[in-house]
C-alpha cells in the first residue's frame, strides 16, 4: 500500500518506544520528501505493471521481496529470537489487515488517477486517531475532533458525493486506509512488548501467502520488462519506509508532516508526463485540507503529551 504518513517500524532489533526529542529537522524534511518521491514513483511502477499482469499479484511479487530484503536481517538477529512474541493472535489479525490494505491499494491505483490515489491515501492516520479513541483508550480533546473533522470534510472534497459518481477506485482507497488505520493500531499495541524486527517480519511473513493466494486467481507469468518494474517496486517501496523512519527519527511530526504534501505534487507530474493525466484540482484541495488536519492533530497529540 501507499506508503501512510506514520511509518512501519523500522527494522532493528530494538523495542520501538517512543520517537526521540527532534534532532536535525531539516534532514528530517529531506528523508520525508525521499519518502513522497518513492511512494509516487512506486505508485507510477504499479499502474505500469499493471497493463501486463493484476494488481494481486503485484502485491505478492511486492512482498516477496521485501521478504527477501528482510532475509540477511533475520538471520543476524536469529530465527528462533526474532519469531519470539506473546502476542501471536495479533499478528494475525494485523497480517490480515495489511493485507486488505494493499491489495485495496494497489487495485485503486490501477484504475484511479495517482493524484487522487496520493490525496486520499492521507486519511489514514485520520481513521487511525478515530480508532484509538475505543481501541486504546485515547480521550481526545474538543480541538483534536474539530481537526478530525475538517480533515473527513477533505475527503468528502475530493470524492464529491452527491455532485458526481464515486469512482470504485477512490472507495478502494479510502478502505484501503481503513484497513491500514487498524494495522496501526495493533502496532501499537504489539510495539509494547515486540521488537521492531519482530513486528516487521511477522508483517512480511502473513503478506506473502495470503497475497499469493489472491494473486492465484488472476495469475499471468510476468513479462520479462515486468520483472524490471517489479524489482523496481520492491526497491522504491524499501526506500519509502526507510525514508519515513528516517524522517520521524530525525525530526517531529509536526516538522516533517507537510512536506509530505509534496506526494501529491509527484503524483501530479508522473500522472500527467507518463498517463496523460490531468490533475483534478479539487483532489490537490481536498489532499491539502485532509494533510493540514493530519499535522494538527499530530500537534495537538504533541502538545497533549507535553513534548
Amino acid at each position: 500500500m501507499a506508503p501512510p504518513i506514520v511509518p512501519e517500524p523500522a527494522a532493528t532489533t530494538r523495542p520501538i518506544t517512543e520517537r526521540p526529542i527532534p534532532g536535525r529537522p531539516s534532514v528530517g524534511i529531506a528523508w520525508m520528501c525521499t519518502a513522497a518521491f518513492g511512494s509516487s514513483s512506486m505508485n507510477g511502477m504499479i499502474r505500469e505493471a499493471s497493463a501486463d499482469i493484476h494488481a494481486f499479484e503485484i502485491a505478492f511479487f511486492r512482498n516477496v521481496f521485501g521478504l527477501v530484503a528482510l532475509a540477511p536481517m533475520l538471520l543476524k538477529a536469529g530465527l528462533r529470537t526474532t519469531l519470539r512474541t506473546s502476542h501471536p493472535g495479533l499478528h494475525v489479525l494485523r497480517g490480515l489487515l495489511n493485507a486488505v490494505a494493499m491489495l485495496s491499494f494497489f487495485y485503486a491505483v490501477t484504475i484511479t488517477p495517482l493524484a487522487t490515489v496520493a490525496a486520499l491515501g492521507f486519511t489514514a492516520p485520520l481513521f487511525a486517531a478515530v480508532l484509538a479513541i475505543p481501541f486504546l483508550g485515547e480521550r481526545p480533546g474538543w480541538r483534536r475532533w474539530v481537526g478530525l473533522l475538517v480533515g473527513f470534510i477533505g475527503a468528502l472534497v475530493i470524492i464529491r458525493p452527491g455532485l458526481s459518481d464515486v469512482s470504485f477506485g477512490a472507495l478502494m482507497v479510502l478502505l484501503s486506509s481503513l484497513a491500514w488505520a487498524g494495522a496501526l493500531i495493533i502496532i501499537k499495541i504489539l510495539a509494547k512488548t515486540d521488537t521492531s524486527l519482530t513486528i516487521t517480519i511477522f508483517a512480511a511473513v502473513f503478506l506473502t501467502p495470503i497475497t499469493g493466494i489472491a494473486a492465484l486467481f488472476v495469475w499471468t507469468t510476468p513479462a520479462t520488462t515486468t520483472w524490471l518494474l517489479l524489482i523496481g517496486i520492491g526497491a522504491f517501496g524499501s526506500l519509502t519506509q526507510w525514508s519515513i523512519a528516517q524522517a520521524f527519527h530525525e525530526a517531529d511530526a509536526t516538522v516533517v508532516l507537510p512536506f509530505d504534501f509534496t506526494k501529491l505534487l509527484w503524483a501530479s507530474v508522473i500522472g500527467y508526463i507518463v498517463f496523460n493525466e490531468v490533475p483534478d484540482p479539487l483532489a490537490l484541495l481536498g489532499g491539502g485540507i485532509i494533510l493540514t488536519s493530519v499535522t494538527y492533530v499530530a500537534y495537538r497529540e504533541r502538545r497533549r503529551r507535553g513534548t
